[in-house]
Order: C-alpha cells, then sequence, then structure tokens
C-alpha cells in the first residue's frame, strides 16, 4: 500500500490531490511542524535523511522530491488516468515544461520572497533592524519581486490560452504547479491581480478530487 508522509501546509498536499484523482488505495501519516520554526518534525528524517515532505513509501521503495513522486505515481498508477498526454505530442514538452519549471524557476522566488519578509520581522538587536529591513527591502524590491512579477504574467499569459498547463487536458505539470500559484496567491499581490491563475486555481479548488484530498489532509492555509 502507499503511505503519504503529510506535512501539514506543505507540497505533499497536491499528492493527496494526485492520490485521490488516481483513486488508488493508500493511507496518510500526518506530521506537524514545529511551532516555533516552522519546520518539518525530526521525525521524517527516520523515512528519508532530509526529513522532507512530501514523501511516499509504495513496496518497499521510499520516493521523495514532488516531480519524482508525481511523476512515480502517474506511471504506474494511472495508465488508464488520462493523465498522460500521447508521447512526442505538443502536450507532453508542455507537460515536462511546467513539472520542471514549478520547482526550478518559481518557487525560489517565491521561497526568497517568504524569507526576506520574515528577515524585517524577525526578533534583532533594535540598532541592527533598520540595516536589516534596508537591505531585505533592496533585495526584494532590485531582485525577487521583479522575477516573481515576470514569472507571474509568463504563467498568466499561458494560461490565458490553455484550460490546464498542457492544453485542453489534466496531466502532471497540473499537480506539481497547483502548490506555488496557491503559494504565490497567498503571498504576492501581483498573482492576486492576474486572472488566468486565479481562475485556474479555482478551477483545481473546485474539483471533487481536490476537496476529498483537503478533507483527508486536514488544514491548509492555502486553500
Amino acid at each position: 500500500m502507499i503511505t503519504l508522509h503529510h506535512l501539514e501546509n506543505s507540497r505533499s498536499q497536491r499528492i493527496l490531490w494526485l492520490l485521490e484523482e488516481l483513486g488508488v488505495e493508500y493511507e496518510i501519516k500526518r506530521y506537524e511542524r514545529d511551532p516555533k520554526t516552522n519546520l518539518a518534525p525530526d521525525s521524517l528524517k527516520a523515512i528519508h535523511p532530509l526529513g522532507k515532505s512530501p514523501l511516499i513509501t509504495d513496496g518497499g521503495k521510499t520516493i521523495a522530491e514532488s516531480a519524482v513522486i508525481i511523476s512515480y505515481l502517474i506511471r504506474t498508477y494511472g495508465k488508464d488516468s488520462g493523465l498522460i498526454p500521447d508521447a512526442r505530442s505538443k502536450a507532453e514538452d508542455q507537460a515536462d515544461y511546467w513539472l520542471h519549471f514549478a520547482e526550478g524557476s518559481l518557487m525560489p522566488y517565491l521561497v526568497m520572497t517568504l524569507v526576506f519578509n520574515k528577515i524585517k520581522t524577525s526578533p534583532m538587536p533594535f540598532f541592527v533592524r533598520p540595516i536589516a529591513k534596508a537591505i531585505a527591502d533592496q533585495v526584494l524590491k532590485s531582485f525577487v519581486t521583479p522575477n516573481v512579477v515576470s514569472s507571474m504574467s509568463f504563467i498568466n499569459d499561458h494560461l490565458s490560452r490553455n484550460t490546464w498547463f498542457a492544453g485542453d487536458k489534466m496531466t502532471a505539470a497540473d499537480f506539481q504547479m497547483i502548490f506555488p500559484l496557491e503559494a504565490a496567491l497567498n503571498r504576492s499581490e501581483a498573482a492576486k491581480q492576474l486572472p488566468a491563475i486565479q481562475k485556474f486555481v479555482e478551477q483545481v479548488h473546485a474539483t471533487d478530487t481536490y476537496k476529498a484530498a483537503l478533507k483527508k489532509g486536514g488544514p491548509y492555509d492555502y486553500a
């Protein structure tokens, strides 16, 4: 049986959605973040040395990294699911691209946005605070925010011409891209102004499989 090692408010929510979409039997083992650090608990390191979620175990195998998990689950359990585009098609190229774009291009800027905003509000000696805030603001203004804005515009333009990331049908790319777009709508004012991104997230949230995953996964701040 598949076991999803599910960390609250994390990328593993998208794996839950995929498991529901595939209709496979699975179990959930839940983990809570440390209330002070917001990091995953050390107990996850018993499953994988890096101690990060999502993780799945299946048939004696431990599989990490969202893109790898998504590809594995669809390849192993989704042959008749309609989630696999035709080989060597434009849809296959698009599915591959967005599957890797999510973590390779988009999430680094969203994480930097979170980190630099936290720096501005973190406890520190009063005489250091103005300097730290000024540096954080400058990095956000000159580097991070422009890249977030351009990435969001790029995604919005693509979604304005496509129902799903690879075209008319759902693929692995949609399960991978939902988390960064949920996070972006939560953290980025730029994303909130882009209708195609909002429409896509609302479209996902309206599916029965996503609703079922949300119910099973527990509280999730981005939905």
